[in-house]
């Protein structure tokens, strides 16, 4: 059986709030239905301190094994995602964005190579960042994220990883 992870779910995004926030609706959705536990979650506008700022906190507190970011991952100027994640992580996940971008690659051809979607490990805590629409997270859920979360999973995961605290 697999183990439960403590899971934030963050949505960067200048426009969304709570009522039509589709996607983090998603993320949410789709973490406690597979066992886990939604520990915060939070809608961030698109500013690269403020998502620093909520990320670190993630990143200090014991009590958060993983964040999704959804959003802020394109190439427009308010796009600040990977900017503002990446110094943050101890260590990036490259695989992580390149099977997103292969995944993708089937469902929106080659307008994904305008994703920067992005994973690592900043104190033992998973941070995985994935465009903002709904699709894109299912992509990155049902994808990867479900089986990489899932300590059972075999022949390895992330979550053995966290829960072990081994980095």
């Amino acid at each position: 059986m697999s183990e439960s992870l403590k899971i934030a779910v963050v949505t960067v995004s200048d426009t969304r709030t709570e009522k039509d926030d589709t996607s983090g609706d998603y993320l949410a959705g789709a973490l406690v239905g597979n066992g886990h536990q939604l520990v915060d979650r939070a809608i961030v506008i698109d500013d690269c301190y403020l998502l620093r700022a909520t990320v670190s906190n993630h990143i200090a507190n014991p009590m958060v094994q993983v964040v999704l970011m959804t959003g802020g991952t394109g190439f427009t100027g308010r796009d600040s995602t990977p900017e503002a994640i990446g110094p943050l992580l101890d260590t990036r996940i490259d695989g992580f964005g390149e099977l997103f971008r292969q995944l993708s690659f089937t469902e929106i051809g080659s307008s994904t190579v305008q994703s920067r979607a992005l994973g690592g490990l900043a104190n033992n805590t998973l941070i995985f960042c994935v465009p903002g629409s709904t699709g894109a997270c299912k992509t990155a859920w049902q994808g990867i994220l479900a089986s990489q979360l899932d300590s059972s999973h075999r022949p390895c995961n992330f979550a053995e990883l966290i829960l072990r605290g081994h980095h």
